[in-house]
């Protein structure tokens, strides 16, 4: 009995924030919907703005989940500028809690709103969420020879012709780096070797094809990169060895007591142009990455273990940032599900609107 009520108590750490996370998403589409409706005689410049408010208020619910109520740490190293700027963040890929570490910069820097996602594109299929994603100008990107590179210049060109403040999310890695997974971490190895790069421990070989496309069609529209390296406090075992870092569902029953992320702003100009000297500039960056994480998880030193360099800042989010977003949707949401009508029409958002979003995405990339 006792055992069952302990397993229960800690499922709902996570189904109570999921289900909300999730049960907001038809209110919240049903209003961007409103808007886009009613933006559409109106200049892109104008859409953009109030699309990335509404964006800012969901993802601001979703950071309250995240951050104030799992009372995870963050800590910072490195100077996040107090201003927004347009970027392009580049960032280590280990589960699938990594997206939600942009939002947690962007919304120190006021530019919650502005974040948009190169995305494998498996996620599409996403109910409701893939489609969304693809109109706040999110890209869906495949590997290799299938990479779509027209389609994903004419999105980015798309949207800076128009002014929309970007704050361009990206993994170059690909895929998640998951220390179980070893043939993924030897194939990767491998192919660093063949091409003459530095072989890496703690990321994958980074893919060159999306961040490049990016940078250069936003070249005159973009401030800075951002390189950002993150670590998941508790993922080595009592032998020393990486364990994989924490998935949602771990992530929110509280399971991650602090992540770290290392944050490093490189102008844009300092960046080459040409494809070679680009790839060799993203993987030194990689190869950064790959000591740093290095030190934090394998250092025999004190000082260095469980750390990355310089002053570690303890940066809390105020609830006031979170909280009211909360509120806001839950207050468009109970009224849909208190009455048959708002019920009939909350289902039909999720069926109509998941597959109506599917034959978007794949009518138009």
């Amino acid at each position: 009995m006792l055992l069952s009520l302990v397993v229960h108590t800690y499922s709902m750490r996570y189904w109570f924030p999921a289900t909300i996370m999730l049960g907001t998403a038809p209110p919240y589409l049903l209003s961007w919907g409103v808007w886009r409706l009613l933006s559409a005689v109106l200049p892109a410049s104008v859409y953009h703005r109030l699309d990335d408010r509404l964006y800012c208020i969901y993802q601001s619910m979703v950071l309250f989940f995240f951050e104030n109520y799992t009372g995870v740490e963050i800590v910072i190293y490195g100077d996040i500028p107090k201003n927004k700027e347009n970027v392009v963040y580049l960032s280590n890929h280990q589960c699938t809690a990594d997206w939600i570490i942009a939002d947690m910069l962007a919304i120190r820097q006021s530019a919650l709103g502005h974040v948009r996602y190169v995305l494998k594109d498996g996620l599409k299929w996403l109910p409701l969420y893939g489609w969304y994603f693809s109109q706040h100008g999110g890209i869906y990107v495949k590997r290799s020879a299938k990479f779509n590179e027209k389609a994903m210049r004419k999105k980015l060109r798309t949207q800076t012709e128009c002014g929309a403040p970007m704050y361009l999310v990206i993994f170059p890695e690909g895929t998640r780096f998951n220390p179980e997974l070893k043939n993924v971490i030897a194939d990767s190895q491998a192919f660093a070797e063949k091409e003459g790069l530095t072989v890496l421990k703690h990321t994958l070989t980074p893919r060159m094809k999306a961040s490049h496309v990016a940078i250069e069609t936003m070249r005159d529209h973009l401030d800075a990169v951002y390189d950002v390296t993150v670590a998941y406090e508790g993922t080595v075992d009592s032998a020393g060895h990486r364990k994989p870092a924490p998935s949602m569902p771990e992530f929110l029953c509280k399971e991650c007591p602090r992540v770290h992320i290392h944050f490093d702003r490189v102008d844009i100009k300092e960046i080459p142009s040409e494809p070679l000297f680009f790839r060799r500039w993203l993987h030194d960056r990689f190869n950064l990455k790959d000591q740093l994480l290095t030190d934090f998880f394998e250092s025999q030193d004190p000082e260095k273990i469980s750390r990355f360099p310089g002053e570690a800042k303890p940066f809390p989010l105020k609830l006031s940032k979170t909280l009211p977003s909360a509120m806001i949707l839950g207050g468009l949401t109970l009224p849909l599900l208190l009455t048959e009508s708002g019920r009939k029409l909350y289902l039909r958002t999720w069926v109509c609107g998941t597959l109506l979003g599917w034959l978007w995405v794949n009518v138009f990339p």
